[in-house]
């Protein structure tokens, strides 16, 4: 109901207009009336009428001065004159200060109803537009918002190249730039929970999570999307590595704080490897990914071990984990059992009959070797079944000297996994170099594909292929369909955008803009003046990865 004041300096108009009509029937509130403008001023103000009525010659303040002011002070309201006079010039002020009608008096109770139903109507299109453009703007931040995360998520999976990178963010106003990135996650989940009060306190954490999560998003000014609702990935750039290590000590700290404010919530933080390539976020990601999967485990079994070591009142039951990783990485044969020995030492009291004190102690050390030393075991497709025997091990451990002989054959294990991850890793890339040969001219070929036919995951072959490579999986097939479009450039006379399918692309503008991109050449320039030895001197240096 729209709401309805009265100005007029005649109190029998005010009376009759007043009570001649069923205002709540006819749709309206009559919310009052005033002699003059300068009374109506602070009525106004209060009420906040949605139809103002007004006479023009009036004393003090007359009814163009009022609506003058209410025109700037509230330009949703509409204004109606009812004047005694016809004169063109006051007809032409109201119009210009923005009066919806000018009705001349006597105006009869219908009539006015008539004018009044006919601006109420105005009100309701002017409204129900002004919804539509909030739903609108409302929806295109919305879809800023998805196409955002999208993009984020797509980057650290590796499904986009850097120019599909480059033209999304540009198209969403989204700065991506920088020289160096890290990828960091933050993961919410614990152990399953069985009972239904501990499924609600999940899921407590979870709406809690993702609560702090907006607010450090608010307080840091860095890539972030929601993976899940127990995960938020945040992408990390800095100019300089000093920079990069500044902000991520900046982020850890602010996580920190949050996490505390909020009762310090499980939360396990994974950090990435530094990449100085947008191409090779996805690397970065999937190593945050893994080290949190570690982390959180450790987590989990050093809960325990603190709550044993609590209830044992015995603070030399610790084993430096640093010392350990430490070794595993340099240390030799020759000196292995003897660091074991010295390593252990802090065991040996330990009645593995009657304490389990001693396996929570080799499981925290064993978990640290896994999350450490990812790169030795990098050819494992399920290292977590490897953890899994490892630790049946440790559950059959009964004296000191079982524990120094698992400690043993846990070290050499990951030393026999890094002498064999060289050989494995060169006979498989060879592999998909040989199957995207064969098959790069199918404008549908993806990492999918080739990690379909050596049977591993796509984030799996993505990292050690980059990692064995020095490139990315779409810069390697990027170069081969370049390489061979070059060929086809020299040695056919097909067109340009016959070449580009011939090679894998079903967009000739796009195939000719990363031509161009990557030789420094149009195809059309690259056919005429081109050499196939100077696009391939460009092809092997950095404009490959331009803009990455």
């Amino acid at each position: 109901m729209k709401k309805i004041l009265l100005v007029d300096d005649e109190i029998l108009i005010r009376e009759i207009i007043r009570d001649s009509i069923d205002w709540e029937k006819e749709g309206f509130i009559y919310s009052g009336d005033a002699s003059d403008g300068e009374v109506a001023l602070p009525i106004i103000e209060r009420v906040q009428p949605d139809i103002l009525i007004t006479d023009i010659l009036m004393p003090f303040m007359n009814g163009l001065e009022l609506s003058s002011i209410m025109s700037k002070q509230f330009p949703d309201m509409k204004i109606i004159i009812i004047s005694g006079h016809a004169e063109f010039e006051y007809a032409r002020s109201a119009m210009q200060i923005g009066v919806q009608e000018y009705c001349l008096k006597p105006i009869s109770p219908a009539e006015l109803l008539k004018v009044l139903h006919k601006v109420s109507a105005e009100i309701d299109k002017e409204r129900e537009i002004k919804m539509q453009l909030q739903l609108l703007k409302a929806k295109e931040h919305e879809s800023s918002t998805i196409s955002q995360d999208k993009l984020l998520n797509d980057l650290c999976s590796g499904f986009m190249t850097t120019s599909e990178v480059m033209h999304h963010s540009a198209s969403i106003q989204l700065n991506i730039i920088a020289h160096y990135y890290i990828v960091t996650v933050l993961d919410l989940r614990e152990a399953e929970a069985d009972k239904h009060e501990e499924m609600n306190v999940m899921h407590d954490n979870e709406r809690l999570l993702l609560d702090k999560c907006k607010i450090l998003k608010e307080n840091y000014k860095q890539l972030m999307f929601q993976r899940s609702r127990s995960e938020s990935v945040w992408i990390i750039k800095g100019d300089t590595l000093e920079n990069l290590k500044l902000e991520l000590q900046l982020f850890q700290d602010l996580q920190k704080a949050i996490s505390e404010e909020a009762h310090s919530l499980p939360i396990s933080i994974g950090i990435g490897s530094v990449q100085d390539r947008l191409q090779k976020v996805h690397i970065s990601f999937l190593d945050a990914m893994e080290d949190v999967h570690w982390r959180r485990l450790s987590r989990q079994n050093r809960n325990v071990l603190s709550e044993m070591k609590t209830a044992t009142l015995d603070p030399t039951l610790f084993l430096d984990r640093g010392a350990f990783m430490d070794f595993l990485k340099i240390g030799s044969h020759n000196k292995l059992s003897s660091f074991v020995a010295d390593y252990a030492a802090a065991l040996v009291d330990i009645n593995w009959h009657t304490s389990s004190i001693g396996f929570y102690i080799l499981n925290d050390v064993t978990i640290e070797a896994f999350r450490s030393n990812k790169d030795m075991y990098r050819h494992l497709t399920e290292p977590e079944k490897a953890l899994q025997q490892f630790q049946q091990m440790i559950g059959n451990i009964r004296t000191w000297e079982e524990t120094c002989s698992y400690l043993t054959h846990l070290i050499e294990q990951f030393w026999t996994w890094r002498s064999r991850i060289y050989d494995k890793y060169s006979d498989m890339i060879a592999k998909v170099k040989e199957y995207i040969q064969l098959n790069f001219e199918k404008d549908n070929f993806s990492l999918q594909d080739s990690a379909e036919y050596v049977n591993l995951s796509p984030n799996y072959l993505s990292r050690v292929f980059s990692q064995e490579t020095s490139q990315t999986f779409i810069e390697y097939l990027t170069q081969v369909r370049i390489r061979k479009a070059m060929d086809l450039l020299k040695s056919t006379s097909a067109k340009s955008y016959e070449i580009a399918f011939l090679v894998g692309y079903n967009d000739p503008h796009y195939f000719s803009n990363l031509f161009k991109r990557l030789t420094g050449m149009t195809p059309k320039e690259f056919r005429k003046n081109g050499t196939a030895d100077e696009a391939l001197d460009i092809l092997k240096g950095d404009s490959l990865h331009e803009n990455d």
